[in-house]
């Protein structure tokens, strides 16, 4: 029996989808054959889109071969079955398939076909938002393409001299590089593949590589971006000049791919090149470098193709692409319900409704979610809720059919949140807002799968939600009972506690394990002598709740928008950094304190408070709370003063043990690490000294002796409590450029840090202070802010104590002594030591031993105490 191969489209690199037709010249004996029979009606449903009556048909036909024990088409069925339910959106059933696909080729020897059918599978892990499983099956854990591991789909294709093979697994490769922010790596894999030059994925890969290109412009954009909220202007231009380099790279790859689409007459393909060159030619960026007429042409043509193309899921996609097409001009607000000018308006409707249409005769639950959505997010806009809510409702039922449609379910619960409060109607409001956010809570691990492009998108399309939750309850509390006033906060702070949960996650990569804290637990944290401030920022105005001890939690708004805020954080600590200045100005100081303390003052003496929490939000996270200025003295001077991402997160754990010992590092010597040159930092020597003389049985690890490698042996063969790092530490808005500088001009990852502390032998509690005396986060990056207020937490230890920007160290030198010093007396807490000294430094003129500059904040504002503050 004879074995034809039909082509049709796949959903990956691969083109050949594999079904096995009987045709006229066989035998006769196999036309009465059952399974032939299934297999060409079943072909012949797939190509009029019939995707479900092709899958009822190649499922009888598989068990027919299973039942003949004829394993060669039992596979290829397979693949016709992985391939389908890819197209339909079904993935879990597709991985099933080809994860039997792959065990059937093994079975027969067929390495080929084993190769490929990997490369199917990576395809769909990275579909799946997986592309590190993705990258395990087609080169390995190296992820390095010149040098796979043996059985994977490239090293595969390559002993077999598969061209095709070899091409479809490295496009394929770079692609799940991609998602993970891997955009060097993306690009080298794809062109690689097009240099084998297969004319099957010679417009995917060009397509493909000018994604790549698109990709690594937004991230310098992003860049550039953070660069211009920091007032680094230089900086700014030059990451925006090399994502405008970016974008003109993709944009000559995306003009070669339709190119190559058009004279093949691909017609999916073409598509797929014109809508990523129509959305690439409205970014401002790229816009005034295009001839309008060129762009209108590009428009018309995907709208035509729009007609011709059969039915499929990413016709459906194309068709909400092109009704949510911008402008170029567009002010783009980080809201994911924004509501912006359309680039065609009048079509906008008929494009949703046509994607809707499309999507319901796929039978597509996933596709038909979002174009319902959309829908009813345009009535939104139009402020017709009705409508609006009927769409919506419609996209909730059509995401809750299919659990790969979760990522979707919970932005039209979001959705008929905002329609039921535009209607007045509270009690709908908030139940939507909460499955909103109990199913984003369910899926957030998958949908932030360490792709860096996301984690910044996390504030721009996930954040927000969290924040129109909170805002919606406290605002509604002063037109409430008091009971009830007081269950909105709860609810309002559980919110935004989520809320932080997820920014670390999001921040720290889908590997951040934290696991919040009983309610028991916060309770035997919080002392009777400690208030616990929180803060949330919303665009037009800032929230600060104040919990004392016993008493029900109290709200202050801080009326300005979040800009002037910002300018004013930004403001406040750029004086506290200059050291220049032999005269401080307080009033920026001053002015946040009025805002922030003021307003509570009276009731912070009454109960009697000695330490005060901060659990900050956004740019509040980038100052240190102690240098707020009461127009007298510091805040510092009357409280000790602690932060934490969230009380929920925090240990409640406290060392107990009188003999303590540490385990010192530290680094005298400039280094350059990542082409930055770091000043050597000559007093440390004589700090790690002081620590020895202090705590006997310490050990101190200096210079080249200071390695990830030695760090690691000496935490698992004995206990520190206290881990002292003492070098250059820099905290950026990406985690990966987050680092402490070790001997021999290298580096120690925040991520190597956790993993070492994490892995001890002893427990990951065995250290109960992690302290960082040379470490600096730029102006106005709250991002980074966010790094180095979850080190603790990610880290596994109790307590942090770091350096929100670098000071010379000498200062730092007579600080640290004097906090070591301090917390080896009975009964002084971590803060209440932190905060002596710090007054210490504030009263230099009273100790001769200290230098009187070092009373400027500059010098000891810095240090900040993270985590368990008792």
């Amino acid at each position: 029996m004879q074995c034809y191969r039909f082509r049709l489209k796949s959903l990956g690199f691969f083109t050949s989808l594999l079904l096995c037709l009987w045709l006229n010249h066989l035998p006769s004996i196999a036309e009465s054959v059952p399974g032939n029979q299934w297999v060409q009606q079943g072909v012949e449903h797939y190509q009029a889109g019939e995707f479900q009556r092709a899958i009822a048909l190649w499922q009888a036909a598989l068990e027919y071969y299973q039942e003949t024990q004829n394993l060669t088409n039992t596979a290829i069925i397979r693949e016709n079955l992985a391939r389908t339910y890819q197209q339909l959106g079904q993935m879990e059933q597709a991985i099933e398939f080809w994860q039997q696909v792959i065990a059937d080729y093994r079975q027969l020897g067929d390495r080929q076909n084993l190769g490929r059918n990997l490369t199917e599978l990576a395809q769909a892990y990275t579909t799946t938002g997986q592309p590190r499983k993705a990258i395990a099956l087609l080169c390995g854990a190296s992820a390095s393409s010149t040098n796979c591991q043996p059985e994977t789909a490239l090293y595969i294709a390559r002993t077999t001299e598969d061209n095709q093979g070899e091409a479809a697994a490295l496009g394929s490769l770079g692609n799940a590089h991609l998602l993970t922010g891997n955009y060097q790596g993306a690009i080298a894999d794809l062109e690689a593949s097009l240099t084998i030059n297969h004319p099957a994925y010679r417009t995917s890969t060009l397509n493909s590589l000018g994604n790549a290109y698109t990709r690594q412009g937004q991230h310098q954009e992003r860049y550039a971006d953070s660069a211009q909220q920091r007032g680094a202007k230089q900086r700014a231009s030059k990451f925006r000049q090399k994502a405008l380099n970016d974008y003109q790279q993709a944009l000559g790859y995306f003009q070669q791919s339709l190119e190559l689409a058009r004279r093949s007459q691909d017609q999916p393909n073409q598509m797929g090149a014109l809508l990523n060159l129509i959305k690439l030619a409205h970014h401002p960026l790229i816009s005034p470098q295009l001839d309008a007429a060129q762009i209108n042409q590009w428009l018309k043509e995907a709208l035509d193709l729009l007609t011709q193309l059969p039915d499929s899921r990413n016709l459906v996609y194309a068709a909400i692409d092109l009704a949510n097409l911008q402008p170029a001009v567009s002010t783009i607000t980080p809201k994911q319900y924004q509501c912006p000018p359309r680039q065609l308006p009048s079509q906008a409707e008929s494009l949703l409704e046509s994607a809707v249409s499309i999507a319901q005769r796929l039978e597509d639950s996933r596709s038909e979610s979002f174009a319902l959505g959309e829908l009813g997010h345009f009535y939104e806009c139009q402020n017709d809720y009705r409508q609006a809510l009927e769409f919506t409702q419609k996209a909730r039922l059509a995401a809750d059919q299919n659990r790969q449609a979760q990522d979707s379910l919970y932005l039209w619960e979001w959705q008929a949140a905002r329609l039921f409060q535009a209607q007045g109607n509270p009690e709908e409001a908030i139940a939507a807002y909460q499955r909103a956010i109990a199913t984003l809570t369910d899926i957030r691990q998958e949908l932030l799968m360490a792709d860096s492009d996301v984690q910044f998108d996390f504030r721009d399309r996930i954040n927000p939600l969290h924040r129109d939750f909170a805002q919606y309850q406290l605002e509604r509390v002063e037109r409430l009972p008091v009971t009830e006033a007081q269950l909105e906060i709860e609810s309002a702070l559980k919110t935004i506690d989520a809320l932080k949960l997820a920014e670390l996650q999001n921040y720290f990569g889908n590997d951040c394990r934290l696991t919040p804290n009983s309610q028991n637990s916060v309770e035997q944290l919080v002392g009777d002598d400690t208030a616990i401030f929180r803060s949330i920022i919303f665009n037009n105005h800032t929230a600060i709740l104040l919990t004392l001890p016993n008493a029900p939690t109290q709200l202050k708004w801080i009326e300005i928008d979040s800009q002037i805020l910002r300018e004013t954080v930004n403001q406040f600590r750029r004086g506290l950094e200059r050291r220049r200045d032999l005269i401080y100005d307080p009033k920026p100081a001053q002015n946040l304190y009025n805002w922030i303390i003021r307003p509570f003052i009276t009731d912070l003496d009454a109960a009697g408070i000695n330490t005060l929490v901060f659990s900050q939000d956004g740019i509040l996270r980038s100052i240190p709370m102690a240098a707020l200025h009461n127009g007298e003295s510091f805040l510092v001077e009357t409280y000790a003063i602690a932060t934490t991402p969230s009380l929920t997160l925090t240990a409640p754990q406290h060392l107990t043990d009188e003999s303590l010992q540490v385990l010192a590092l530290g680094l005298t010597a400039k280094a350059t690490v990542n082409g930055q040159t770091f000043p050597a930092l000559t007093h440390v020597k004589s700090e790690l000294q002081q620590l020895e003389s202090l705590f006997p049985g310490s050990k101190t690890l200096l210079d080249d002796d200071f390695t990830r490698d030695r760090l690691q042996a000496e935490l698992n063969q004995t206990v520190y409590p206290i881990l002292h790092i003492a070098t250059h530490g820099q905290f950026s808005a990406v985690p990966e450029d987050t680092f402490l500088v070790t001997g021999n001009n290298q580096k120690l990852t925040l991520k190597d840090l956790e993993t070492t502390i994490r892995h001890l032998s002893q427990g990951s509690n065995s250290v109960d202070l992690l302290a960082l005396t040379a470490c600096q986060t730029a102006v106005g990056d709250d991002r980074a802010a966010l790094g180095l207020a979850g080190i603790a937490v990610q880290s596994g230890v109790n307590t942090a104590l770091a350096s929100l920007w670098f000071i010379p160290d000498a200062s730092t030198k007579t600080l640290i002594t004097e906090y070591y010093h301090n917390w080896s007396n009975p009964g002084i807490s971590k803060a209440q030591a932190l905060s002596l000294a710090q007054r210490k430094l504030i009263q230099a003129q009273n100790s001769p031993e200290i230098n009187d500059q070092y009373a400027h904040p500059a010098y000891w504002a810095p240090f900040i105490l993270i985590g368990n503050w008792q």
